[in-house]
């Protein structure tokens, strides 16, 4: 039997956790604070919508604030936000067996994006999401598949987790591909939650398409306050976003990853989403820290080191962080 942890318990984690548990897989978690306290008394509890009617259904999930009670695991599903990576990375090591396999299920640029690329891109480093390499020491880059989501969920209290929308998850090894024994086996599982789970041929591709739209939608919505819907409606802001994506798009094509896809295409995409409001929006209401350093800093820092100039993603960075910092929800320089 695999035994599987999945470590935070957010809405991507829950949703994972509760999905799973439900077709069978004995689910473990790591989870701390009121979702911790909530899962033990009345098990993960996960409120979909099914033939248009609205369904709770509960699931008994065994959920610890402590990795070493769970021992060794065969699948380890990191879905915390990246602002807390540096604790999983410290603690995960009991959860960490040799031949221990991560999905990496979060927002943004990973530590182990340029695993398995081109060999010329070896000398970049990511320090803005790794800084000192400890991420990667904890967790290393051969051991991860990838995952890009394109779903929506929301956890409106502790231990509760809302689907939203979509089923779709992309899944590929960070080496490229995904025919391995053990991509085919976390893809069943998957499938056996009910996702709609896509193998990749480059996984890294998969990631910066999504950061590709990610990268201005979010950071503009903190700034702001506005929904997806208001923001694209504005023409200005429309067309910064484009012109920070037309950046990206030449950053992508440099390291081999083109963008097949214009900047109207991708808002056009985006409007069906109707009037959404971004993580980064939510996590700034809600006072939580933002995922700035793994959606554009980490852009901005890999565009320095190929000597590719972005005046416009480095003023929304520039907004953005100020913003956060004024907000208590982003680091002060060192």
């Amino acid at each position: 039997m695999t035994t599987l942890c999945i470590y935070g318990l957010g809405a991507v984690g829950g949703l994972l956790a509760a999905r799973l548990a439900r077709s069978g897989v004995v689910v473990n978690a790591v989870a701390r604070g009121a979702t911790l306290s909530a899962v033990r008394a009345h098990g993960l509890v996960l409120r979909e919508t099914v033939q248009g009617q609205p369904v709770t259904s509960h699931h008994a999930i065994r959920v610890t604030d402590r990795p070493a009670d769970l021992g060794v695991q065969d699948i380890v599903v990191v879905a915390v936000k990246t602002t807390g990576l540096a604790d999983v990375a410290a603690a995960i090591a009991p959860l960490m067996g040799a031949r221990t396999t991560v999905l990496s299920a979060m927002n943004g640029v990973p530590w182990w994006f340029f695993h398995g690329m081109a060999p010329a891109l070896a000398s970049l480093t990511l320090a803005s999401v790794d800084r000192g390499g400890a991420i990667s020491r904890a967790i290393p880059p051969e051991r991860v598949i990838g995952c890009v989501t394109h779903l929506s969920a929301t956890s409106p209290a502790a231990g509760v987790v809302q689907h939203v929308a979509g089923q779709r998850l992309i899944v590929g090894e960070s080496g490229g591909g995904a025919d391995s024994a053990r991509s085919q086996h976390l893809i069943r599982l998957l499938r056996s939650g009910g996702f709609d789970v896509e193998p990749a041929e480059s996984i890294q591709r998969e990631i910066w398409f999504k950061l590709w739209g990610n990268m201005t939608v979010n950071p503009v919505s903190a700034l702001t306050g506005a929904t997806g819907d208001r923001i694209l409606d504005d023409d200005f802001v429309r067309a910064f976003m484009s012109r920070c994506m037309s950046e990206a798009a030449a950053i992508g094509e440099r390291i081999g990853l083109p963008i097949d896809a214009d900047p109207e295409q991708r808002h056009a995409m985006t409007r069906q989403l109707g009037a959404f409001r971004t993580s980064m929006l939510q996590d700034a209401e809600s006072g939580k820290p933002l995922e700035l350093d793994a959606l554009v800093a980490v852009v901005v820092e890999i565009a320095q080191q190929l000597q590719i100039a972005t005046p416009e993603i480095n003023t929304l960075l520039g907004l953005a962080r100020l913003k956060a910092r004024m907000s208590g929800l982003y680091p002060d320089a060192t």
